[in-house]
């Protein structure tokens, strides 16, 4: 098992969380979406939140300003986090807007607002996880579809809080994060979603 759970660290790497979040909207909630809008949403998607990310921490490596993709090192993660917000923010202005998909836009309000939070806590030198702020941030915003959508996801809810489990045990295993900075992860991710089901539910 030890060997297996470094594995989810990947599997379920908060470059993945959008995509993974637009998907589980588009296939599972009923929306107006044609199969083509679909296809173009997930590749528009894709292509912000995981090639030009790639991109650019490819950049940052060959500068010496990043060692890996996990970001261990606190000093490392502030340009990424930097350019996460600035992506999201591009994306909820001229793309996933409030009248044109408002499940979306909340779900991507709510990373923005974690991102900054994460962002924020490296001036305390505190590394919050952000695969557990990814993870738990896609977890709530399922079940508020659940609550959105008056559809019974039990089971996606339920493998998605193993996930959360599965991954906050693959960061401990690979001496990532400390018990503490996964409670943070957490609930930076997760508090945010949960407070703009306000505004959408």
């Amino acid at each position: 098992m030890k060997k297996i759970l470094p594995l989810f660290s990947y599997l379920f790497h908060p470059l993945f969380i959008p995509v993974f979040g637009t998907l589980f909207y588009l296939y599972c909630t009923p929306n107006y979406f044609e199969t083509y809008q679909k296809y173009l949403l997930l590749l528009q998607v894709t292509i912000l939140f995981i090639f030009i990310p790639i991109t650019f921490f490819s950049l940052l490596k060959t500068l010496g300003r990043a060692d890996n993709i996990m970001l261990s090192d606190i000093s490392q993660r502030k340009i990424p986090l930097l350019f996460q917000v600035f992506l999201i923010v591009i994306v909820i202005q001229k793309s996933i807007t409030i009248d044109k998909i408002p499940e979306l836009f909340f779900f991507l309000n709510g990373g923005l607002i974690s991102t900054i939070l994460a962002f924020l806590f490296l001036f305390v030198k505190r590394k919050a996880s952000i695969h557990m702020l990814g993870i738990s941030a896609l977890t709530m915003f399922v079940i508020g579809l659940s609550i959105h959508t008056q559809i019974n996801f039990i089971n996606s809810i339920a493998f998605l809080v193993l996930i959360n489990g599965l991954v906050a045990s693959s960061r401990l295993e690979m001496k990532a994060h400390d018990n503490t900075e996964l409670i943070i992860g957490f609930l930076i991710g997760s508090i945010p979603q949960v407070a703009l089901w306000f505004f959408w539910l």
